[in-house]
């Protein structure tokens, strides 16, 4: 018996707290116009108060779990996407257990940047496709506000806070030439190029500063041409042409990046999911942030076949194909 992955459950959480680049930049030297002319960011979240990466990922989690009308005892496994977690162990995948009281099953972290959502699919397909779960969350969750050197206006207006989920339920494949879910993931690492975007060091020293550190130039050229390349690969893998996609779910880092991809699979700017305008940058969190929120408000429906990508710190880089 073959199994698919179908996503059947979606939930996001974002901080209360707003900060406007209009407060950045009364604190940095900066502008509204600077960062926006670059970027495309208007704000982003920022956690407060008890706020965390435990707590953020299960609250998008317990949202995702109730849209696919499921219950906690239903989930066999909870994996996260994170390298901003709460603790160095346990996982938040576990906290993320124990919060939504979820009692069976196994629990752990994928650590990839801002292409761990991706990698974390691939993680989760591959478990039901082989029989070994039947219903998996899957969480991207991210505190970058406790790495971010809040004096480089570089980096720190770039990113923000948040959590993002999907719930991966198993489907017998009946029809394989009109198959349903996740048709394919597909993902690349080339360690030559990870001093381009890089935390300066790990929170079990304390004196490291633990800062992200960025070359934006060159991370931004070869973001352009690598995600180009594995759509492009995603799309040759299973012979479909760039008009039989509906929708473009990418990484939210910059949105003359996201506008490069749109025009590159020939879809219109109401074809691409944009929430880096009101996120910024909220790493392993955006795309499912994205697919949340296009999923509720009623853009991406049943039988869409939607294209995501990211990539992140490594570098790597990813994409998959999914039939909504």
């Amino acid at each position: 018996m073959a199994y698919c992955s179908r996503l059947v459950g979606f939930g996001g959480y974002l901080p209360e707290k707003i900060v406007t680049n209009q407060e950045l930049s009364e604190r940095i030297d900066t502008s509204d116009e600077w960062i926006r002319e670059r970027t495309g960011i208007r704000q982003r979240h920022i956690v407060s108060g008890e706020e965390t990466c435990a707590s953020m990922a299960a609250e998008a989690a317990r949202q995702a779990i109730t849209f696919a009308g499921l219950s906690v005892d239903d989930i066999d496994a909870v994996i996260v996407a994170t390298c901003t977690p709460d603790q160095v162990f346990p996982t938040t995948a576990a906290k993320v257990q124990q919060i939504l009281g979820i009692k069976k099953g196994f629990a752990f972290d994928v650590s990839s940047a801002c292409a761990g959502f991706v990698f974390g699919l691939s993680v989760a397909d591959n478990f039901i496709r082989n029989g070994q779960a039947k219903n998996v969350i899957l969480i991207g969750s991210e505190v970058y506000s406790r790495i971010l050197d809040w004096s480089d206006r570089r980096t720190c207006v770039l990113f923000g806070d948040g959590a993002g989920a999907v719930v991966l339920s198993a489907e017998e494949v009946v029809n394989t030439t009109d198959q349903k879910g996740i048709l394919g993931v597909y993902l690349h690492t080339d360690g030559h190029y990870s001093d381009l975007l890089y935390v300066d060091g790990t929170p079990s020293i304390a004196e490291d500063h633990c800062l992200i550190r960025m070359h934006g130039q060159e991370v931004f050229r070869h973001a352009v041409t690598k995600l180009s390349e594995v759509v492009e690969e995603a799309l040759s893998v299973h012979n479909l042409k760039h008009e039989d996609v509906d929708w473009l779910v990418p990484h939210q880092a910059n949105l003359r990046i996201i506008a490069g991809m749109g025009k590159k699979l020939h879809l219109p700017e109401d074809r691409v999911i944009i929430t880096v305008d009101r996120h910024a940058n909220t790493s392993a969190a955006s795309v499912p942030l994205a697919l949340n929120e296009a999923v509720r408000d009623g853009r991406i429906q049943k039988g869409d076949l939607i294209v995501i990508e990211a990539l992140g710190g490594g570098l790597s880089w990813g994409s998959s194909l999914i039939r909504l």
